[in-house]
């Protein structure tokens, strides 16, 4: 680049984006896109992160571009390596015009690059401990438990449909969860006891809670499952607690009733503000993560709310979305190099 620290967008090509910016070293843009920048009136600074595919310098051009048509300022742009095992990503310092988040608009244009894209309001750093609290069914594993055993005892259509209306939220959950749970009375525990021996993990999700737990955050399942599978998952997620709700149990046979308190969207922001304040997790480190309807008042209460593979009204709400591929993608928002000598 023809001035150290400083970028020409126009100079850009379809080599990689690591052949041509040095990794975690943030550049100010320069000649046109500065330009471009200059027309809008930003608000304080957000981030927009680029990710999930091999950027090239070309493709980085592009959404540039797009980012321009949406009058977001860009002012600075960094490639950095989030994990060993993840494409590069790029993060793109910018201000916005007033009004709401554009997270849908920077969703799809980095959607038809054949990427990801996510607007940042904060960003959690890997390097300091924090605090993540997720959703057990369809987000760290890839299955729904109660349709599973619905499955196993015949009476998948009638459960399914009414999970669905839950996670849609069409349904309040705790009647949802009722009328499930009552379809699977008699069902006995030696016809589900192998699917909570094998549960299958999202993709990505062991080596994420290593990594995290290597430097020092506390991990959480706060579900709207059950307690039966969640604890399950404790030892192999080095998960510090399991909040979820309590099948009872007659014998060897589902009774057909849950026993106390309903782990519903209200309990799972309850969980989620209890440890912080348990840990005294710094500001700005709670990460919340989820698929459905009663996610979301969890993640609200995070300072950084992912949606994973979420369904559509979850993508829309959350601060952040992964649509596909591995939850290890979560690092690209907890890795963003910093920008502290940056000009404000």
């Amino acid at each position: 680049m023809p001035m150290q620290n400083k970028i020409d967008v126009d100079q850009l090509d379809v080599r990689p984006v690591e052949n041509q910016l040095t990794l975690s070293k943030w550049y100010e843009f320069e000649n046109a896109q500065a330009e471009k920048g200059e027309m809008f009136v930003g608000k304080a600074a957000h981030y927009i992160v680029l990710f999930g595919a091999h950027v090239t310098g070309e493709t980085l051009k592009i959404f540039l571009d797009a980012l321009t048509s949406l009058h977001i300022a860009t002012h600075a742009v960094c490639a950095y390596r989030a994990h060993p095992d993840l494409p590069i990503g790029v993060a793109i310092k910018v201000g916005l015009p007033a009004g709401e988040l554009p997270k849908s608009d920077i969703r799809q244009a980095a959607k038809k690059l054949d990427c990801q894209g996510a607007i940042l309001p904060n960003l959690p750093q890997l390097d300091m401990p924090g605090l993540l609290v997720m959703d057990m069914d369809s987000t760290a594993i890839e299955i729904e438990c109660i349709d599973e055993i619905a499955r196993l005892a015949d009476v998948y259509d009638d459960v399914s449909s009414v999970t669905a209306e839950a996670m849609a939220g069409k349904l309040a959950f705790s009647e949802s969860l009722h009328k499930r749970v009552a379809k699977l009375q008699g069902i006995e525990l030696d016809l589900i006891s192998p699917l909570k021996d094998d549960l299958p993990l999202m993709m990505g999700i062991e080596p994420l809670c290593e990594l995290l737990k290597a430097h020092n955050w506390r991990l959480a399942i706060a579900s709207g499952g059950f307690t039966w599978f969640a604890e399950a998952l404790q030892d192999k997620l080095l998960l510090d607690h399991v909040y979820a709700n309590t099948l009872e149990i007659d014998g060897q046979q589902l009774t057909g009733r849950v026993i106390g308190d309903i782990v519903d969207a209200e309990k799972k922001a309850e969980v989620l503000n209890t440890l912080r304040e348990r840990y005294k997790v710094s500001s700005g480190q709670t990460l919340a993560i989820g698929d459905g309807a009663n996610d979301l008042v969890m993640m609200a209460a995070a300072d950084l709310g992912v949606a994973i593979h979420g369904k559509p009204k979850v993508v829309e709400q959350a601060d952040a979305a992964i649509c596909k591929g591995s939850l290890l993608q979560l690092l690209y928002f907890l890795t963003v190099p910093s920008t502290n000598f940056l000009r404000a």
